[in-house]
């Protein structure tokens, strides 16, 4: 499934099932975005002397992108909680994560998402042996797009590039919620 370019929406990326070869993100980056795993695992492994943590950036009830709405089967104007964090180590900005849980998935066991914190949703996700990774997307963002935006809103060192994300729908507790993982520049330096 691809998003491509519309008059609905002129600021989201065009989302991609395959990840490109020639002209896509570099080795060290691949692993990172390819990895079928929990990316709270991987970050905590890797932020070695550095500790891990996450900085709430956001969270509210708010209109999807509408890619975002679609891949949900979310109607056009439903709302969802909309969580944004960044993924840290230490003082290290390295991914911008947003997750997207329509309103009608906050039943069951799935009700406590909405209360996580600063606690990573990797970890709750992961926990549970029955969440599935229905599928995955990747993009390559550029300014002018809200994702990209959004993600560098709080770096201070903003390089104007084009960033890479891939984006998770998972079904946890047997109700749909999507995952934008949006990796900073610096994660092209960091081999998995």
């Amino acid at each position: 499934m691809t998003f491509r370019f519309n008059s609905r929406s002129l600021h989201e990326p065009a989302w991609s099932s395959r990840l490109p070869g020639v002209g896509g993100p570099g080795d060290n980056l691949r692993g990172w975005l390819i990895d079928q795993g929990s990316l709270t695992r991987l970050m905590i492994n890797h932020c070695a002397q550095q500790a891990f943590h996450v900085e709430v950036v956001s969270q509210r009830w708010f209109e999807p992108l509408h890619s975002e709405q679609a891949m949900l089967s979310m109607r056009d104007g439903e709302y969802g909680l909309i969580r944004q964090v960044r993924l840290m180590c230490g003082d290290d900005y390295r991914v911008f994560a947003r997750t997207i849980i329509p309103i009608g998935s906050f039943t069951g066991k799935a009700r406590h998402l909405s209360m996580l914190k600063s606690r990573p949703l990797g970890a709750v996700l992961f926990a549970d042996p029955k969440t599935r990774r229905i599928c995955m997307q990747y993009a390559r963002l550029q300014q002018g797009q809200k994702l990209y935006q959004d993600a560098l809103r709080h770096d201070a060192q903003k390089s104007g590039a084009a960033i890479w994300a891939r984006r998770t729908l998972f079904e946890y507790a047997n109700q749909p919620l999507l995952v934008n993982e949006i990796f900073m520049p610096v994660m092209e330096n960091i081999r998995l």
